[in-house]
């Protein structure tokens, strides 16, 4: 049986599209990442000398403040009761040392951050804490603080040494402001050669002029107690004769020569200085008294005195009285140095001031 025939699709007239061969894309090279170059390795020798200067700065901070914190305590809680004076004293300190505490540990937390921004800055932080403190206790307005302080740590020897600091002051303020302008006017003259005898023998220069003042009033003279010149020379031990002879290159020493007079003073105050061990009070006193009877040495040992507070009842009122004469006369021309001028003591805020300025002597003990 004939099978019917299909027809046939019609061939397509269109054209067929060749798809174009894929161009494989170019693969760009890969930029490279800069290495970030690596951090200069720092010594462990470098890394102690900072830490040392940081341990350094933060010790001269608690030095400072620990100082005026304990006598600002001195000074708020002054007296001998149980309750009122001692036990609040003994809890401020107990504060002050956990109050410390605290603050190391902070600190210690606050140098982590420190010094992951400048490997310096921990040590410079702590260094500049230590200058702005030191500079900021020091400071006049701190000076009773600081006298506080000494006392609290002195004890008897300090408290007697302010007491007779303040009989300078008191007979600085007795004096007669014209009397004493006039005073140190006549000294100008003779400035030039106590200045280079201080400076030889390593004394004060305004302690050497209160020497003159008290012996002479810078009229160089003969006395009838045997005193010549701007210094009232007397007796002078040997040795100290050698050795001023020696500073002036001199063989022949003349007390009438100004310059002479002065070597001589300065040598011997010096040598009594040393004979007294330092002590200003006693070295004036002994340099007052000369050998005459022993010295002063004899005395004490006589009468069992150990300082100038014990033996001053022992001694008349001209030996006695002369330590101070002397350093108020000196304070007047430190404070004429400092100021250009002479301060009345009761007015305003000068005696604090002058406090501030120091007895010439006095001011250096504390310091050494």
């Amino acid at each position: 049986m004939n099978k019917p025939l299909t027809p046939k699709a019609p061939k397509s007239t269109e054209a067929k599209v060749v798809s174009a061969p894929k161009v494989k894309a170019v693969k760009k090279p890969a930029q490279k990442k800069p290495v970030p170059k690596p951090k200069p390795s720092i010594s462990w020798s470098y890394r102690l000398l900072l830490i040392a200067i940081e341990l350094l700065g933060l010790a001269m901070t608690a030095v400072f403040v620990i100082m005026m914190l304990l006598g600002y305590s001195a000074s708020l809680f002054t007296g001998t009761s149980f309750f009122a004076n001692l036990l609040p004293f003994a809890v401020g300190v107990l504060a002050l040392i956990v109050a410390m505490a605290g603050i190391l540990i902070g600190w210690y937390q606050f140098r982590k951050w420190l010094y992951s921004k400048q490997l310096l800055c921990p040590a410079i932080l702590s260094i500049s804490m230590a200058l702005g403190t030191g500079w900021y206790s020091m400071q006049e307005q701190f000076s009773p603080i600081h006298a506080h302080f000494r006392t609290l740590v002195g004890g008897k020897q300090e408290a007697a040494k302010v007491t007779i600091a303040h009989q300078v002051y008191a007979a600085y303020r007795r004096y007669d402001a014209t009397q004493l302008q006039t005073m140190v006017q006549r000294a100008q003259e003779y400035n030039a050669v106590i200045n280079e005898a201080a400076t030889e023998f390593g004394l004060d220069p305004a302690l050497l002029q209160g020497v003159a003042a008290t012996e002479s009033s810078f009229l160089p003279r003969n006395s009838s107690d045997g005193g010549h010149g701007l210094f009232q020379i007397t007796q002078v031990p040997k040795v100290v004769v050698e050795q001023a002879g020696k500073r002036l290159a001199e063989h022949q020493m003349s007390l009438h020569n100004h310059r002479h007079n002065a070597f001589l003073a300065a040598a011997t105050l010096k040598y009594y200085l040393a004979e007294m061990k330092g002590d200003l009070f006693l070295g004036l006193l002994a340099y007052n008294i000369g050998p005459a009877n022993g010295g002063l040495r004899f005395i004490m040992q006589q009468y069992g005195a150990t300082d100038f507070v014990s033996i001053q009842p022992y001694l008349q009122s001209l030996p006695r009285d002369y330590p101070i004469r002397v350093l108020s006369y000196a304070l007047a021309f430190r404070v004429w140095h400092k100021e250009g001028k002479l301060l009345p003591y009761e007015e305003g805020s000068n005696a604090l001031h002058i406090q501030y300025i120091g007895i010439p002597g006095l001011q250096e003990d504390y310091l050494g």
